[in-house]
């Protein structure tokens, strides 16, 4: 397994980059937000990454934060969503849009993804859904104290779209309900990411 790789931005191009280290430039496949949040070429940079392995190649894939690797892995789950595939929808959506078109079940922003469609962006939000409820009772997650947030609120979609990006339920709420109530939905998943992380 290659967890991350660590060097200098030698080249980008589409959905692609490639990474010096160590005297060896690594090809790596990539989305379109990663790209977007870059540094310069020459600069210093971290990608964490998955190796796909086929029988004919090895293909690498990175992302500049674990939040977008976790979706990455999740969608390559699904049935026939491949890498391409993955990488496209993470290109249109960041994970915390992702993580929340996912819990709130919207497969039309999903399937803005080119070359997706409807019906595979339905797909993937039936399967991680039911992934995540398999997940969460055999985790004994069923069993966390309620924290006693209304349906539907801003906090109750932010935690579901924390779970969805692997997050256990007590974990996400103790996250999220330390945050403004008020903040958009995105911003709740994007400071709960933050504060899971040990960042704030």
């Amino acid at each position: 397994m290659i967890y991350s790789i660590r060097g200098i931005l030698t080249h980008v191009e589409n959905n692609f980059a490639v990474v010096e280290c160590a005297g060896v430039g690594y090809g790596i496949r990539t989305s379109a937000v990663t790209i977007s949040r870059l540094p310069k070429q020459g600069a210093e940079v971290t990608f964490y990454t998955y190796l796909h392995v086929t029988e004919n190649m090895l293909d690498l894939f990175g992302f500049c934060d674990q939040s977008e690797l976790n979706c990455f892995r999740m969608l390559i789950t699904v049935t026939r969503v491949g890498p391409k595939a993955a990488l496209s929808v993470l290109s249109t959506v960041t994970p915390e849009r992702f993580a929340l078109c996912v819990a709130s079940g919207d497969a039309k922003t999903l399937a803005g993804a080119p070359g997706l469609g409807l019906k595979t962006a339905q797909r993937i939000i039936l399967e991680l859904k039911d992934k995540i409820t398999k997940e969460q009772v055999a985790g004994g997650i069923a069993d966390v104290p309620s924290f006693d947030l209304p349906t539907g609120s801003n906090a109750s979609e932010a935690i579901s779209a924390l779970v969805v990006l692997g997050y256990g339920q007590g974990e996400a709420a103790a996250a999220v309900t330390r945050l403004d109530p008020n903040l958009p939905v995105e911003e709740l998943i994007k400071h709960g990411l933050k504060a899971l992380a040990g960042k704030l």
